[in-house]
């Protein structure tokens, strides 16, 4: 399978934290080798500076808007340059966004990109605990950004009280009842909720074959919802597996009306059309879902295992959700079965 590798958006009004949030994923990422594309609006590239002796790789955008640049394919040749660079391979790359970028034009950006093996990580928007009020009057646009996001980051929440930090969350929820809401008192964001730690056998993708080794689905929490060493008391991680085959129509609906707080499902599933065993890798960030269909290894069980990454998850409600999915019986004799999961298919 071709390496996939994630790109990640932080966006955020000016002065929103998005540096300190920086700063603080590639020091918390100490398992992942990160590429960083630094979008600077203004003629010194003062945040590449900042974060250039954490970074593994450091492209700087000056004199202009990241957003902007998709005519000329810059951003593109900047992803080339990242991805081809000689070494180790990157695990994920994170694009920091100007304070006055369109989140939804980068966003965009990643997903039509024509580099090969890159893939849309997710789209994190950092919001000021401190500014919230006044720069969503003076940039009403900041609603529609928070309504994008695939995770919002409240930041500063050490700045003021447990009740206004209440209330934001609370506000952010309104206008994106999709996405989990993670307050981060000086910037901290567990790289982790993001980016995955590579097995110590093998080096593995961010979104990629989480659970191809002996241990991979115990990396990711146990099947009691645990969290184990993997995520932070703030995310949750939910793991499902079943011998028998999903049905593929069950599947899709379930993702398309999975709850509030699922950011991440990856793993791989099972699906059994017309007498024929299919495995496809799934990728879904956010909105985002991504289907790859994928052979089976030798020696491996055939069986789907799941990781369902979050804020605030009910756990016993997610399985029952994926157990109402198995196919137990007959196999399916459906040729549109599979069309929800074609569609999805890269």
């Amino acid at each position: 399978m071709v390496a996939q590798v994630p790109v990640v958006v932080l966006a955020g009004f000016l002065g929103a934290g998005k540096t300190t949030v920086l700063n603080q994923l590639l020091r918390s990422a100490t398992d992942v080798r990160l590429g960083v594309v630094v979008n600077d609006f203004g003629a010194v590239g003062i945040d590449a500076l900042l974060v250039a002796g954490w970074a593994d790789s450091t492209v700087s955008l000056e004199n202009g808007c990241l957003c902007c640049s998709t005519e000329d394919g810059s951003v593109d040749e900047l992803l080339t340059a990242l991805t081809r660079r000689p070494g180790e391979p990157l695990d994920a790359i994170v694009i920091e966004a100007s304070g006055v970028a369109e989140p939804g034009a980068m966003v965009r950006q990643v997903l039509t990109s024509a580099v090969p093996g890159v893939t849309y990580g997710g789209l994190v928007v950092a919001v000021d605990a401190v500014e919230f009020d006044a720069t969503l009057r003076r940039h009403p646009v900041l609603a529609d950004h928070v309504g994008m996001a695939d995770v919002v980051l409240v930041t500063k929440t050490d700045l003021v009280g447990p009740a206004a930090v209440e209330a934001l969350v609370a506000r952010c929820r309104q206008l994106n009842p999709w996405a989990p809401v993670v307050p981060a008192a000086r910037g901290e964001l567990d790289a982790r909720l993001l980016f995955d730690r590579p097995p110590p056998r093998q080096r593995q993708l961010a979104l990629g074959e989480v659970v191809d080794d002996a241990d991979g689905a115990a990396e990711d929490g146990a099947a009691d919802g645990s969290h184990g060493e993997h995520l932070h008391a703030l995310y949750d991680s939910v793991a499902f597996t079943s011998d028998e085959p999903l049905d593929p129509r069950a599947f899709v609906a379930f993702l398309d009306a999975r709850p509030s707080g699922v950011f991440r499902v990856k793993g791989f599933v099972r699906f059994a059309v017309r007498g024929h065993e299919q495995r496809f890798v799934l990728h879904a960030v956010g909105a985002a879902v991504r289907f790859e269909r994928t052979a089976w290894p030798a020696g491996r069980p055939h069986r789907t295992e799941l990781v369902l990454v979050g804020a605030g998850l009910d756990a016993d409600g997610l399985r029952a959700g994926l157990a109402a999915c198995v196919r137990t019986g007959d196999l399916l004799d459906d040729e549109l079965a599979m069309m929800g999961v074609l569609r999805s298919t890269g």
